[in-house]
C-alpha cells in the first residue's frame, strides 16, 4: 500500500511539473515558445482582426459568383467615400474583366480568393502554389496591380496553407465579423449583426452577389459612420511589418 501511495505521489508531482513547464513556456502568442520546448509545430493563423485603438474597420467582399450587383456596390462605397477589399476568384476575373477594371478604377483593393475556389487544406503545396499564381496572373492580365492579400476559400486553412501563401509574399486574411449575407438574411438583419460584433480593428466579411447586400451595405456604412468608425480596405488596416499574430488571429504591432 505504501508503494502505491508513493507512486501516486510521484505521478501527481510529475503532472504538476509538466503543467508548470507548459505555462512557463507559453508566450503571448499562445504557444510558440511551448512548441519549441516540446518539439511540435506551432499553429499558424491568418489575420482575423487588428489590435488598434483607432476607430477603423475594414470591409471586404468575397467575389466568386455573379456580378450583377457589383456596380451598385461600388457606387455605394463611392457615395460614402470608403475603401474596401475585393477578394477575387480567378474564374470570376476571367468571366468579368470589365468588373475587375471597374473595381480597380474605383480605387478598391484587390486580393486573391484562389483560382477555382477549392478547399486548400486538401491540396498539395504545388497545387496551392498553382491556384495562387494562376489567380494572380489572371488579375494582372486585366489590371496593373500588386496582389498582396489572400483569403482562403471557405475560410479553410492549416499551417501548410498559410506557409505557402507567405512564401509567395501573400498575407492570409480571415475575418472577425461574418455578415452571413449568403444565408439570405435581410438588409436590416445583416446590419444588426455587424453592429453587434464590430470593434476597432475588425475585418467584415461580405459577398458581392449575396441576396440582400445592396439593402444591407448602405445601412451598415451609415451606422458605422454614426458610430464614429472609418471604413477602409484590409490593406489600409493591417500592419505591414514588425507585427505578431496571436492565437486568436489578432494582429498586434510589436
Amino acid at each position: 500500500m505504501r508503494v502505491l501511495v508513493i507512486k501516486k505521489k510521484y505521478l501527481i508531482l510529475s503532472i504538476i511539473s509538466i503543467v508548470c513547464a507548459i505555462i512557463l513556456s507559453l508566450d503571448f502568442t499562445g504557444g510558440v515558445a511551448a512548441s519549441v520546448y516540446f518539439g511540435y509545430a506551432p499553429r499558424l493563423v491568418p489575420i482575423y482582426s487588428v489590435d488598434t485603438t483607432d476607430m477603423r474597420v475594414a470591409i471586404s467582399f468575397d467575389t466568386a459568383w455573379g456580378a450583377d450587383k457589383t456596380t451598385r456596390i461600388l457606387d455605394t462605397l463611392a457615395e460614402y467615400g470608403v475603401g474596401a477589399t475585393f477578394f477575387m476568384v480567378g474564374f470570376w476575373v476571367e468571366k468579368y474583366p470589365d468588373m475587375v477594371r471597374a473595381v480597380y478604377e474605383h480605387g478598391i483593393e484587390i486580393g486573391t480568393h484562389s483560382n477555382t475556389h477549392p478547399d486548400f487544406t486538401r491540396l498539395s503545396t504545388s497545387q496551392m502554389e498553382l491556384e495562387l499564381s494562376t489567380s494572380i496572373m489572371h488579375i494582372k492580365d486585366v489590371v496593373d496591380v500588386n496582389v498582396e492579400l489572400f483569403r482562403c476559400p471557405y475560410g479553410s486553412y492549416n499551417n501548410s496553407v498559410i506557409s505557402t501563401a507567405t512564401s509567395m509574399g501573400l498575407k492570409t486574411i480571415q475575418w472577425d465579423v461574418d455578415t452571413l449575407d449568403w444565408k439570405g438574411l435581410s438588409g436590416v438583419e445583416i446590419c444588426e449583426r455587424v453592429m453587434s460584433r464590430v470593434k476597432p480593428g475588425s475585418i467584415i466579411l461580405c459577398h458581392n452577389n449575396s441576396d440582400h447586400i445592396l439593402d444591407a451595405l448602405p445601412l451598415v456604412l451609415e451606422r458605422l459612420k454614426v458610430a464614429g468608425y472609418t471604413v477602409c480596405s484590409v490593406g489600409d488596416l493591417i500592419y505591414r511589418d514588425n507585427y505578431s499574430i496571436d492565437h486568436l488571429g489578432i494582429q498586434r504591432k510589436n
